[in-house]
């Protein structure tokens, strides 16, 4: 199994720079980085492109994953461009996660940037459509005018994230459910597959997000994020089943269970406490489920 981890992006973290903790998962063996992409007032929030590309400078094999770009935030022609150009830096390593934005990311966001909040699903498949022949450099019609952007570049992987499920199957070359219980995960992927035969496509791969805090974190800590993923609309329950925590041992039959349930990468989001150990403890825990 792939696994993969969650940068910092928000803020100032006072342990290490993001371009400390991209080397350091690197080195501890992690195969992606990964990085949320907001447009809010609540929180600071650092764009996901730069701290993408901040990873970019500072490793050679991590690849890069948008955990997940929200395309209707953005105009589709520079988000082609802002992926051709993340690829160009860093060597065709960009993973993209794509989604359409729900209610965390508020009303407001979507109006700042001139997009009715109601629209935006039908943007996200609209530019699903455009960004391949976009982002590889071939001509493109956009709204009457034709544009081919310079230089083009191999177009990543397309994980797309919660939303309508035949939207992964038309557009995913992976589906990227978060939080999600192995059981959820198998079933998910089943319903998928099934609609990708009817578009004539391949079963897309299964890539799975959750949050981990693994050994001994104070219960405070973790009922904090439980409260924090419930911001994301889960229930309470839903938030506990779909978090891992206690030893690395007790995490490897979860991960163990996400791979026989058909994911081939997990990504961990650590607890915001002691990034970098917690980092260590869940690449220790993917070594034991790959040794069975």
């Amino acid at each position: 199994m792939r696994i993969g981890l969650y940068l910092p992006s928000f803020g100032v973290d006072a342990s290490a720079t993001i371009a400390e903790h991209a080397r350091h998962a690197e080195d501890a063996g992690y195969e992606s980085v990964w990085v949320g992409d907001h447009l809010r007032p609540v929180r600071p929030f650092l764009d996901a492109t730069l701290v993408l590309a901040t990873a970019a400078a500072v490793t050679e094999r991590l690849k890069l994953g948008f955990g997940v770009m929200v395309l209707p935030l953005r105009q589709t022609v520079w988000a082609a461009k802002q992926i051709a150009s993340l690829q160009h830096l860093s060597g065709d390593r960009v993973l993209l996660g794509v989604g359409s934005g729900g209610s965390l990311h508020g009303d407001a966001a979507f109006r700042a940037v001139g997009v009715p909040f109601a629209e935006r699903g039908a943007r996200t498949d609209a530019a699903l459509e455009l960004l391949p022949a976009l982002v590889e450099g071939r001509a493109v019609s956009v709204d009457g005018a034709e544009i081919t952007l310079t230089p083009g570049a191999p177009m990543p992987p397309v994980l797309v994230a919660a939303g309508p499920e035949r939207r992964a199957a038309r557009f995913g070359d992976e589906w990227y459910p978060a939080f999600s219980t192995p059981e959820e995960v198998a079933a998910g992927a089943g319903r998928i597959a099934g609609l990708a035969a009817e578009y004539g496509r391949p079963a897309p791969k299964v890539t799975v997000s959750l949050s981990f805090g693994l050994g001994d974190v104070p219960e405070a800590e973790i009922d904090a994020q439980v409260k924090s993923l419930t911001d994301y609309g889960l229930t309470e329950e839903a938030a506990r089943e779909g978090m891992l925590t206690g030893p690395p041992e007790r995490a490897a039959e979860r991960l163990a269970a996400l791979a026989e349930a058909g994911a081939h990468r997990v990504i961990g989001m650590p607890f915001p406490s002691a990034r970098r150990r917690q980092a260590e403890l869940f690449a220790e825990a993917a070594r034991l489920a790959a040794a069975g």
